[in-house]
């Protein structure tokens, strides 16, 4: 079931989140002091996290990749600068923020080619949902694409990605109130969506 998730999938990862954190954030300092290994170990602790949020973004799955890969590139480059007085996921969720954003940017400013995506794009649009074995993770991440931009980011920020709501805050540039009304609205949202798919859902035929 998915519903679970909405309200539990923060706390389940918070008693190991903080001592990870610190860890990842030694390994960023480090990096910075130019150690290969640390490099390493940085970048595999955030890499799945960093395409998580820069897709529920809104990037495709086939940018999804360049962006995570661009955000780790301008991480890499501004090492230096980073002294460590916010987590290093934090740090390096804010560039992924401004890759996605300078993204935007940039295929806004270029002309349109076609009314659509490209053939497939459309195609897996229109397929059928609720089919036997569609995946609940699919699922959900089409319910959060019907989120406007805001709820959506924050609900991914401190649901999905575990960022505490002060620190999600700072990747959001906003107050963490704004952030905590966000995701309340996100999830009776999320919730609202599920019972009616749930009411809607085909009952299973008598044996």
């Amino acid at each position: 079931m998915i519903t679970p998730a909405l309200s539990s999938a923060r706390d389940e990862a918070g008693s190991a989140k903080e001592p990870r954190d610190a860890s990842i954030t030694a390994w960023a300092l480090a990096a910075r002091s130019g150690d290969p290994d640390a490099v390493d170990h940085f970048v595999r602790a955030l890499h799945r996290d960093v395409r998580r949020y820069v897709t529920f973004l809104g990037a495709d799955p086939q940018s999804a990749d360049d962006l995570t890969q661009e955000t780790f590139l301008r991480a890499l480059g501004s090492l230096h600068r980073f002294e460590g007085r916010s987590s290093a996921r934090t740090w390096l969720l804010s560039i992924a923020r401004r890759a996605v954003i300078d993204s935007i940017r940039h295929s806004s400013s270029r002309p349109r080619l076609a009314d659509t995506d490209d053939w497939q794009s459309a195609a897996e649009r229109v397929q059928p949902r609720g089919l036997p074995g569609f995946d609940d993770g699919i699922a959900l991440a089409e319910l959060l694409d019907s989120l406007p931009d805001d709820r959506r980011e924050a609900f991914v920020l401190t649901q999905l990605v575990g960022l505490p709501y002060v620190e999600a805050a700072g990747v959001s540039d906003c107050p963490v109130g704004t952030v905590r009304s966000r995701v309340a609205r996100a999830r009776t949202s999320l919730i609202e969506w599920l019972d009616d798919a749930e009411r809607c859902a085909p009952m299973p035929a008598a044996a």
